[in-house]
């Protein structure tokens, strides 16, 4: 009878414990007809300086990641975002209330990189963008591409991060959606908790959310 407690009170904690990690979060497929045409959203493009705190429905973040730098031509791998060398050197980070996810595009889905709610690192001394409910950094992995030394690789490195934060500036004024691009974070703690190499670099930043009204 013993035994059978001590089992029944492992298997108890184990499913516990099961439960507290957050699983692989796999987004619906994105919504290619949403939003204002191009020249609309430009025209109401801006960067914003609060957020509705709302958190982001599923599948406004499955379209706001595919925008960002998803696969839009399945058959040869290639981005909405372009890079040099095709290298497809930029990673988008999610950064909610929950965790830290990493963008896969090649299956579309969130994996998951470690709990808590770590947004402050990226808002740095600007404590208010930690309120948005999402924020989107982008991690250039440098050791991709093929030619030149690091300064220039990190040259080429910003402008890939630059379109790709354009992408998340006008689909989110497609959207109505409310962001900016930053540079400003705390680099060195938020390497420590993405434990990235010596070759991928932390270049921008776009916190989302809903308008605030």
């Amino acid at each position: 009878m013993k035994k059978i407690i001590v089992n029944l009170c492992i298997a108890i904690i184990i499913n516990s414990l099961s439960a507290q990690v957050p699983k692989t979060i796999i987004l619906n497929p994105p919504d290619k007809t949403r939003g204002f045409p191009v020249m609309k959203a430009l025209s109401l493009r801006e960067s914003a300086q609060e957020f509705d705190t709302t958190s982001l429905k599923l599948q406004d973040i499955s379209d706001l990641l595919w925008a960002a730098n998803g696969i839009n031509r399945p058959e040869s791998g290639k981005r909405t975002a372009p890079s040099a060398m095709n290298a497809q050197d930029i990673d988008v980070y999610a950064f909610m209330k929950s965790g830290v996810y990493l963008y896969n595009a090649k299956k579309h889905c969130l994996e998951f990189i470690i709990d808590g709610d770590h947004r402050a690192l990226v808002a740095g001394k600007q404590e208010n963008f930690a309120k948005a409910p999402l924020i989107c950094l982008l991690v250039s992995d440098i050791s991709k591409f093929q030619h030149g030394n690091d300064s220039s690789k990190l040259v080429i490195a910003a402008y890939d991060a630059g379109i790709v934060s354009q992408n998340i500036s006008i689909f989110c004024a497609s959207a109505g959606f409310a962001t900016r691009p930053r540079a400003t974070m705390d680099q060195q703690k938020l390497r420590e908790i993405l434990k990235l190499k010596d070759s991928q670099h932390l270049m921008l930043n776009n916190p989302v959310g809903y308008k605030k009204d």
